[in-house]
């Protein structure tokens, strides 16, 4: 027997989608109660009005009027609250709905790895937070009662009209079998232009988001004109895909709307005619014409929740796959067991431990580690890297732009996994560690600093634990050497920094990012390029600070400038993945290899100088 996998597929959205619905099912009873009322009395009402032609009018039960006039005000009012009540019921249960689910998609954002962020678009990202769930929720307080409505409607008034008179309701009846006929067609077309309309979609906001960040680099090349025809051809791609849209229902919605004009047709001319010929009185002719809208109502609106129905499924099949997807970078259930187990052998083998349960002391060994990135696997970035970093002790790290100098701290704090090899941290793999301690105890300070739209006080106190209070802050951002120009600025510390700190130079934010890793206290600090936007003084002073900390930290300094890394334990020269030489900066000065030729460019020797040269 052959099953249609998209109808399968639509069925999944439903049983995936009920989780998030279930604290709020009852409410759903609540207005399920509701709803039962207000089509109850929406059945009866028709029949009053038939009741008052064919008893006062025709029959001239005049005494009759009054209370039969009051019985329809009843059931009219309790029609009108009833219904208020299940449609706020509804809106709450879809709003309580995608509340959770929108945090599971949050949650979610923050558990996946970076590679999974290197490959989706952020504007892809932004629609599933926005428009996609904003579809669900549409659906849930929304389609969902209007189409239970239109059933129950269609359903009930074809009932109370065969009781009525069966001919005109048989009529009438030959109609639906072509109702059912041009919605699934509708709908068949319409589930793949809903896919395309939100890939569009996705296109056009990473284009906007791109051009957002990238605002200042296209006025200064005056690329304005460029990016505006680039955004016209999204932008045009979006609305020919709503057009697409358009012709669709355009296809057939005169159909479904024909279709109601039909059964408006031959209620007038099928009901009139029985009525002259004395089978059916004026009364029920008048509740038929009544209860048209019953039956008149479902096929208009037949194709509009269609569509909303493929918007739906549009949504969460993208949804779907943000929840599904797997982070490369996962933490074994028994990390924290695992870790306590290998620091006992540890410390009966060298008598060594971290300071608390709570801390490494910043031990870093890699043991012949080589990686690749998982969707270029056959292009190694770093390649059997093989060194040991005492705790506290200082670690620099030179290399050419793409020598992997990034890639290899990454694999410290676990951004990404060794492809061969291991990396150690206090004698544990770093994949048996957990992974929120791990991170807590390393810190990145990278080149290309963020920092967030909030006071600089804030974001210097981002990742601080225990409350940390003003004179910490200030205490980091002095030895940061941001202290002096943050006390410059109108309102200090509580000066509201732009977005990603427009307004700040390059040094400033980097001098911010630095305090900002410092007051998270790291057992690992590690300097990518950090100092490379503030000039040699500034980078002097940082230097001499962080000699002067009072706990000591495991340094990794990845640096350009000789200057920043020539007082480190060790320094490792990469080129092309691979370590070229390791010492310190007497050694490395002395072998005259590569370390020795960019400490003489940027010390601006001539070549004709003696190379046993040295400071």
């Amino acid at each position: 027997m052959y099953v249609d996998p998209a109808r399968n597929q639509q069925a999944g959205n439903l049983r995936w989608i009920l989780p998030y619905c279930k604290p709020d099912l009852p409410r759903v009873a609540g207005a399920a109660i509701l709803f039962i009322v207000n089509d109850a009395m929406a059945l009866t009402i028709p029949l009053l009005a038939g009741m008052i032609v064919d008893q006062v009018i025709r029959q001239g039960h005049v005494d009759r009027l009054a209370r039969l006039c009051v019985l329809m005000i009843v059931l009219t009012v309790v029609r009108v609250f009833s219904r208020y009540g299940y449609q706020m019921w509804m809106e709450r249960f879809g709003q309580n709905s995608i509340y959770r689910l929108v945090s599971d998609e949050y949650e979610k954002l923050h558990e996946l790895d970076f590679t999974y962020f290197n490959h989706t678009r952020t504007g892809d990202i932004m629609s599933r937070m926005t428009s996609d769930t904003d579809a669900i929720r549409h659906f849930l307080s929304w389609v969902s009662y209007q189409v239970t409505d239109s059933v129950v409607m269609f359903v009930g008034a074809l009932c109370v009209m065969f009781a009525l008179d069966w001919r005109l309701a048989l009529a009438l009846a030959c109609v639906t079998p072509l109702l059912f006929v041009l919605t699934r067609a509708l709908a068949g077309h319409a589930r793949p232009l809903f896919l395309a309309i939100r890939n569009s979609l996705a296109d056009m906001n990473s284009m906007v988001e791109e051009n957002i960040e990238g605002n200042r680099v296209v006025k200064a090349f005056v690329r304005e004109p460029h990016e505006t025809r680039k955004f016209d051809e999204r932008n045009d791609d979006y609305m020919q895909r709503n057009m697409d849209l358009a012709m669709n229902s355009r296809k057939y919605m005169p159909w479904l709307d024909g279709l109601g004009f039909a059964l408006q047709l031959i209620t007038l001319g099928f009901g009139g005619l029985l009525v002259m010929r004395g089978s059916m009185t004026l009364g029920s002719l008048v509740a038929f014409n009544s209860f048209l809208w019953m039956i008149d109502g479902p096929v208009r609106y037949s194709g509009w929740l269609i569509n909303d129905w493929q918007r739906f499924n549009a949504s969460c099949v993208k949804i779907r796959r943000l929840l599904t997807a797997e982070s490369r970078i996962t933490e074994h259930a028994d990390a924290h067991e695992s870790t306590k187990r290998a620091s006992a052998v540890r410390i009966g083998v060298d008598g060594k431990r971290p300071a608390t349960p709570d801390r490494i002391s910043g031990e870093i060994r890699f043991e012949h580690v080589s990686f690749a990135f998982p969707d270029d696997p056959d292009t190694p970035v770093l390649q059997d890297l093989d060194f040991f970093v005492p705790a506290g002790s200082k670690l620099g790290i030179l290399g050419e732009t793409g020598a992997g100098k990034s890639t290899l701290v990454s694999l410290i704090s676990r951004f990404y996994d060794p492809t061969s090899g291991r990396v150690l941290v206090d004698g544990i793999d770093a994949r048996d560690w957990p992974l929120a301690m791990l991170r807590s105890q390393v810190n990145i300070v990278a080149q290309d600093t963020f920092l967030f739209s909030d006071t600089i006080g804030s974001n210097i106190g981002f990742g601080a634990r225990g409350g940390r209070d003003d004179r910490f802050i200030q205490h980091m951002a002095n030895i940061a050497g941001a202290d002096e120009f943050i006390r410059s600025m109108p309102e200090g510390y509580k000066t509201i920094v732009g977005e990603r700190g427009v307004g700040l130079s390059g040094g400033q934010k980097q001098r911010l990012s630095l305090a900002r890793a410092l007051a998270d206290d790291p057992a690992i600090l590690i300097m990518d390029d950090t100092t490379s936007a503030v000039d040699m003084e500034t980078e002097a002073e940082i230097q001499q600070h962080l000699r002067e900390l009072d706990v000591a930290k495991t340094i990794v300094t990845i640096a350009h400038r000789i200057s920043s890394v020539k007082d480190a334990d060790l320094i490792l020269v990469l080129e092309h993945g691979r370590i070229i030489e390791r010492g310190t900066h007497e050694e490395l000065v002395a072998a005259h290899g590569r370390y020795w030729e960019i400490y003489r460019k940027q010390l601006g020797l001539q070549s004709g100088q003696p190379q046993g040269f040295s400071e």
